[in-house]
């Protein structure tokens, strides 16, 4: 198996606790993430009932939790989890088509999703990105997030959810504000800064506050928001004023 370049050699490997209640998805991924030095897998979990106790004992960096099981399932575990002031990040285990399932894992702060699928060194690239504060959403798949988001609840509902979001987006600078847009499009940071004739270190500083801000974890919930207040077109281009 071949994998991505590991992290630095001199920092601690990744802290990953794994939670499925299939005995051979978790056999398979200790396996393939067990062979990276850079990461040390600490336990497993069989349902999401188990993973507070777990990672109180544990202190894992990363959770990778799979959405389907029978106790507690992996979304209810996350938004516990992902209220937790110390929280490890959260991977979630999913198939493509789940789309609200992931709208509602990343609303609660899971930092992306793999597919069950997903080659081995892949998953074990993106334990790495998550641990390093990067999330594991392509551009491709934010924008058929955003997509479906537009659709979810009740009109009333949504309505209020836009209202809400608008009055945090008000919050913001105007840099962060276009930062955050930029963001919502699934444009990188080189590509943020090229857009806005930034260098992509004061990108990175503009996204931090952002999360700050808004006790964010992620891109994806910036995302989330920035559609959520109808920043964006059908096509991803801001709305003219």
């Amino acid at each position: 198996m071949t994998t991505s370049a590991p992290m630095d050699p001199a920092a601690r490997p990744v802290r990953l606790l794994i939670v499925d209640d299939d005995p051979l998805v978790r056999a398979g991924l200790a396996l393939m993430l067990g062979g990276a030095d850079d990461i040390d897998i600490v336990g497993e979990g069989t349902d999401g009932t188990e993973v507070a106790e777990l990672v109180d004992r544990l202190r894992p960096d990363v959770v990778l939790m799979d959405i389907r099981m029978p106790g507690m399932d992996g979304l209810t575990a996350t938004e516990s989890l992902r209220t937790r002031p110390d929280a490890p990040e959260v991977v979630v285990l999913t198939t493509f088509h789940a789309d609200e399932q992931v709208l509602r894992a990343i609303r609660a702060g899971a930092a992306g999703f793999v597919l069950k699928d997903t080659p081995p060194a892949q998953i074990v690239d993106s334990v790495r990105r998550v641990a390093a504060g990067d999330p594991v959403l392509s551009p491709a798949v934010t924008r058929r997030l955003m997509a479906r988001a537009a659709g979810t609840g009740p009109r009333d509902d949504r309505m209020d959810r836009a209202d809400r979001a608008r009055q945090r987006i008000a919050a913001l600078a105007e840099r962060e504000r276009e930062v955050a847009i930029a963001v919502a499009r699934g444009r990188s940071n080189a590509e943020i800064a090229a857009t806005l004739y930034l260098s992509v270190a004061t990108v990175k500083t503009q996204v931090s506050r952002i999360l700050a801000k808004f006790g964010f974890n992620n891109r994806v919930q910036i995302a989330l928001l920035v559609h959520d207040a109808g920043l964006l077109g059908d096509d991803g281009a801001e709305p003219a004023t």
